[in-house]
């Protein structure tokens, strides 16, 4: 083990990264705690560390800087009792930088039970700097706070945003140039219904499918399937469809519970709870609760149900072009999401999607029936008065103006314009 160790270790140092297009994300590279990045599988953690470590090159000798994919099949008969050979075999290669800090970065490292323990050692024995990435939103559990006692610092990555997607197309963003807006508004056409996966970019539609059903088998088999012990893999597959399909819904577990039932599935309530947690342990799919002063008063309410990314959608709806809203209703949810997990909708007498840092926000397609106008205002009146706030935001496709109501100002922007910080 130690041999294919080395050589994987040295094989990496002597090779060149590609370049990164950068990500939203900063993270120090230099600390005192352990780095943990975690999300949804390919939305871009290796390419993250990489472009973390080209920089590190930029600073240091190359030979300290250590590279493990866990999911490499010649590490597959790694386990937790073998994790001491990667130190030997960098020390044997290396003995005289002992004395020196070393970066290692750990891809996947999930995959070896009770890493955490090595880790942990790691940090409080060797002169390194730790980075560590998992498909898991374990990583963030209690039991990993627990064992490394707050050794580590958690980021999240997600699929591209969509700036970061026009940054990969090499768009400008100024809000004040109309060339600069038509080319935003012409990606984001795109972007809303396909997605932000970096390797689905520039594909034709076939390929894009495939390529994202090859995404979804590895987190139904790899990351629940696998992982938990699900043997119930109809239930679990039916259950995805149901979500997938309809992103930015109110669900009732029990109304799920009866109509899985109905359908001939053998359930229990317990069951249908586990499997949607296992998808949020795999950022595959989310929920937020009510907003309410109790946590009684939450669980007894239906969760409003997100998805990782909207070209998932794609993959059990063939009429996304006919349910722009729910679309972008989801995009709003994952800018969101992207900055805080306390996320709620707000329903009193009329619902508002999103009361989140301090805001509420609406979402609708368009403005442009009175009726749905009135709704929408009336929504966030209610709500702001209820929440004491001065402002709200009313997020279309492509209606902008700012509201003066008997509450305070309702600040209505298009989707694509909001998303890019206008």
């Amino acid at each position: 083990m130690k041999k294919t160790l080395k050589r994987l270790i040295v094989d990496f140092q002597e090779r060149t990264l590609p370049e990164r297009v950068p990500r939203d994300l900063e993270f120090p590279l230099d600390s005192h705690k352990i780095i943990s990045l975690i999300g949804v599988r390919r939305a871009g953690k290796t390419s993250v560390l990489q472009h973390a470590i080209t920089q590190l090159r930029n600073t240091i000798d190359s030979r300290r800087i250590v590279y493990l994919n866990f999911e490499d099949d010649r590490l597959d008969s790694l386990g937790i009792d073998d994790l001491v050979f990667i130190l030997e075999a960098y020390y044997e290669l290396y003995p005289d930088q002992r004395q020196e800090k070393t970066y290692w970065f750990f891809d996947e490292i999930q995959n070896i039970q009770s890493w955490e323990k090595f880790i942990r050692r790691m940090h409080d024995t060797e002169k390194s700097q730790i980075f560590i990435t998992g498909s898991s939103a374990k990583l963030l559990s209690s039991e990993l706070a627990t064992s490394l006692r707050g050794r580590t610092i958690a980021y999240e990555i997600f699929p591209f945003s969509f700036t970061e997607y026009l940054r990969y197309h090499d768009i400008r963003i100024n809000l004040h140039s109309s060339d600069s807006c038509s080319w935003i508004k012409h990606h984001f056409e795109h972007y809303l219904r396909h997605g932000g996966f970096a390797e689905c970019f520039e594909q034709s539609d076939d390929l894009e499918r495939r390529i994202l059903r090859d995404y979804l088998d590895l987190i139904v088999y790899r990351d629940i399937i696998d992982r938990f012990g699900v043997t119930n893999r109809a239930l679990l597959k039916h259950l995805i469809k149901y979500l997938f399909a309809n992103p930015a819904t109110l669900v009732s577990f029990n109304k799920l519970y009866n109509d899985f039932r109905s359908q001939g599935f053998k359930l229990s309530r317990d069951t249908l709870a586990d499997y949607f947690s296992y998808l949020n342990d795999a950022y595959a799919a989310f929920s937020i609760p009510i907003f309410r002063d109790s946590i009684q008063e939450e669980q007894r309410n239906p969760k409003k149900v997100y998805i990782i990314d909207n070209g998932y959608k794609r993959l059990y709806d063939a009429f996304t072009n006919q349910d722009l809203g729910k679309l972008l209703e989801n995009l709003v949810f994952l800018h969101l999401r992207r900055q805080t997990r306390d996320i709620y909708y707000v329903k009193q007498q009329y619902e508002v999607d999103f009361f989140a840092l301090g805001n509420l926000y609406n979402v609708s397609v368009t403005l442009e029936k009175p009726e749905t106008r009135h709704r929408e205002i009336r929504a966030l009146e209610e709500a702001m008065t209820s929440l004491k706030l001065k402002q709200s935001f009313l997020l279309t496709s492509d209606h902008e103006e700012t509201i003066s109501a008997a509450t305070g100002t309702i600040h209505v922007r298009p989707v694509w314009k909001w998303l890019c910080g206008g």
